[in-house]
């Protein structure tokens, strides 16, 4: 039977309490996502990859140390922040997300769905050979999302990529429109739909094969935030902001999108050179 959508809600996973910062963690088969909530008088915490992270700041400010230098960070702003270990601040009262692709971390009890991936998915391709920066790829790279241009043939998304992930930041007011929702799937990959601000429907359907008896049920999940949507490659797939007020999605893909780079959808893709490019 094909796998289906996973959500984890990050209000009632399990959390791991620190030094006034609360840790929850979720993954992809290349990918974690780990939701931090910070007391006002929180002390930092470490983020460690072998790879590029992206270090999103939707509500509160931080200071990123490592590598012998400390960068700020504002409020609503994307953070790329280089392989290695780094310690972040966050400066006040609020939250914040940690991204990174799967370096061959074994799962400790803290990811809510450890038990998915016991068994690999055959389908889901590796990340493969990163991309690499074209510059300063020592330096923490500072993005307001504010400041993101949004593609004149896509308005709805802004999108950034590191080594090896690429995300879409999706934010509008109100409800999405129902005529003009964008139902679709992936062949060989994953998608992480992170809802961080607002509240979803994710609708999710299984195509039908000649086997009646892997036919599934459609699903319209709810979802609030902060949670986060897995979804395998061939589950079609569109998610829906209702009701009022601000809703905020995050798309996380581990490896960046060849597709929306080829397309000149990815603001910073100018920034790397794609594995075997010559510079």
């Amino acid at each position: 039977m094909i796998r289906n959508g996973e959500i984890i809600d990050f209000q009632t996973s399990q959390a791991e309490s620190r030094k006034g910062t609360q840790h929850r963690l979720a993954r992809g088969q290349n990918f974690y996502v780990e939701w931090i909530e910070a007391d006002a008088g929180a002390q930092a915490f470490p983020i460690k990859s072998d790879h590029e992270m992206m270090l999103l700041l939707p509500d509160v400010a931080a200071s990123i140390e490592g590598g012998g230098r400390t960068v700020e960070a504002k409020v609503r702003s994307v953070a790329i922040v280089p392989a290695g270990a780094f310690a972040v601040r966050l400066v006040g009262q609020g939250t914040c997300c940690v991204l990174k692709s799967n370096s061959g971390e074994v799962d400790g009890a803290a990811v809510a769905n450890r038990a998915t991936y016991v068994t690999a998915d055959a389908r889901v391709a590796p990340f493969g050979p990163a991309y690499r920066r074209r510059a300063d790829g020592n330096a923490v790279r500072i993005f307001d999302i504010d400041a993101v241009q949004a593609p004149k043939d896509n308005p709805r998304l802004k999108m950034l990529q590191s080594a090896t992930m690429s995300i879409n930041w999706v934010e509008y007011d109100g409800p999405r429109d129902r005529k003009a929702l964008s139902p679709h799937s992936h062949k060989d990959f994953e998608q992480g739909s992170l809802a961080l601000a607002g509240e979803f429907r994710h609708h999710l359907r299984v195509e039908w094969s000649k086997n009646a008896g892997d036919w599934q049920d459609d699903r319209h999940v709810a979802a609030t935030s902060p949670s986060v949507l897995i979804i395998p490659p061939e589950v079609i797939h569109t998610s829906e902001g209702v009701n009022g007020g601000r809703h905020l999605l995050i798309d996380i893909f581990s490896p960046p999108r060849k597709d929306f780079i080829a397309k000149n959808w990815v603001f910073n893709a100018s920034e790397y050179l794609a594995p075997g490019a010559e510079a």
